[in-house]
């Protein structure tokens, strides 16, 4: 009798942890670029090991999925691709800013970033979305500078600090093969807006050595619609941010970014359009699609009803959302008394309601109450 009661116990308090992950990891393991200090530091961008050698796929996908930058690799398109965009660099217009740098001749644009690829780290990482993870981790690489500047980054040491290393394009390309090799299910390009030739320059010569996962494009949204049509049938998956409903609250708190809201809205579009609504294959993982993120922020700083609205209206309502609890001040937000505070559980709750009563159907809701 003492033994069942054990049994009964430990059972108990196995069904109250799985109950309660969801929600652990919504605060400790955030699936978005401003929750990833925590493991970002997980393998240095020295760590590269591919070193030019024609690569198998270890990686755990489905063996019948085919990445569309193949199919571009192969009649050359790829590279053409990755060539057009590295020559606007020369007066950049590759973000929404236009700041119109020359970063070809080492001028660094608004971003800060210049024609020299920066890298802060690359690893497999668990905190993302769950068929973004499967078993073997999101392969994420994690670009240096971004064109966004957030006064409440997570990461504004790698964001606006410029914490990374110059690597060329081969060695960006080797990154992506040993992620592969290491068992990952897709290779998670993130704050990838001011490094689009770069990227797809390193993707073409990693699909020459046997790269086939699926590519994540994990940005804040805010794009160029000429830049995205050049990604088009490149990128498999879109995880944009959709941060703010109102471009006030974009130019207070992202560095002026009176565009974002407008900008960000045609940006869905096109990705919608390009990857269409994301739903996860028979083993659980996300092969195409489109998945935005929205993170909640104190006093609906971010116009989350908006937000939500917007999406319901304007694109399918089986649309994946990832409706986002772990805002935490951070970098300059206490000098916003506004934003310098977490989130409460009753302005998450009223999120995720506002979501429902607009008709998404497709939510990922953190934290088990919800």
């Amino acid at each position: 009798m003492e033994i069942k009661s054990r049994r009964d116990f430990v059972k108990s308090c196995a069904c109250l942890a799985l109950t309660v992950v969801p929600f652990v990891r919504g605060l400790f393991l955030p699936g978005c670029r401003d929750g990833r200090n925590a493991t970002r530091r997980q393998n240095d961008v020295g760590d590269t090991q591919a070193e030019g050698l024609q690569e198998k796929s270890t990686a755990a996908i489905d063996p019948n999925f085919e990445a569309g930058y193949l199919k571009l690799h192969k009649t050359g398109e790829l590279k053409k691709r990755g060539e057009q965009l590295w020559k606007i660099m020369e007066e950049c217009r590759l973000c929404p800013r236009e700041c119109r740098a020359n970063r070809l001749k080492g001028e660094r644009g608004f971003c800060q970033g210049s024609s020299q690829l920066e890298i802060t780290s690359y690893h497999p990482h668990f905190g993302e979305e769950r068929p973004l993870v499967g078993n073997g981790g999101s392969g994420t690489v994690f670009f240096t500078n971004c064109s966004l500047r957030c006064v409440f980054c997570i990461n504004w040491e790698i964001s606006q600090g410029g914490e990374g290393k110059a690597r060329s394009v081969e060695e960006l390309a080797d990154m992506m093969l040993d992620l592969q090799r290491r068992g990952c299910h897709n290779i998670n390009i993130v704050t990838p807006t001011h490094y689009p030739a770069h990227i797809l320059l390193a993707l073409d010569v990693a699909a020459a050595k046997g790269l086939r996962l699926p590519v994540v494009y994990n940005t804040c949204g805010w794009e160029r619609l000429d830049v995205l049509r050049v990604l088009d049938g490149v990128v498999d998956i879109y995880l944009p941010d959709f941060k703010y409903a109102r471009s006030e609250m974009a130019s207070k708190y992202s560095s002026g970014a009176d565009t974002y809201t407008e900008l960000t809205k045609l940006a869905l579009l096109e990705m919608h359009r390009q990857v269409g609504v994301a739903r996860p294959a028979r083993d659980g993982l996300m092969y195409r699609g489109l998945m935005i993120r929205h993170l909640v922020m104190p006093n609906d700083v971010a116009g989350t009803k908006e937000v939500v609205e917007w999406i319901a209206a304007n694109l399918p309502k089986e649309t994946y959302v990832n409706i986002m609890s772990q805002y935490r001040p951070m970098y300059k937000a206490f000098d916003y008394p506004e934003i310098a505070r977490r989130l409460t559980r009753d302005e998450y709750a009223n999120a995720v309601r506002w979501a429902r009563e607009a008709g998404l159907t497709n939510l990922d809701v953190q934290g088990w109450p919800f």
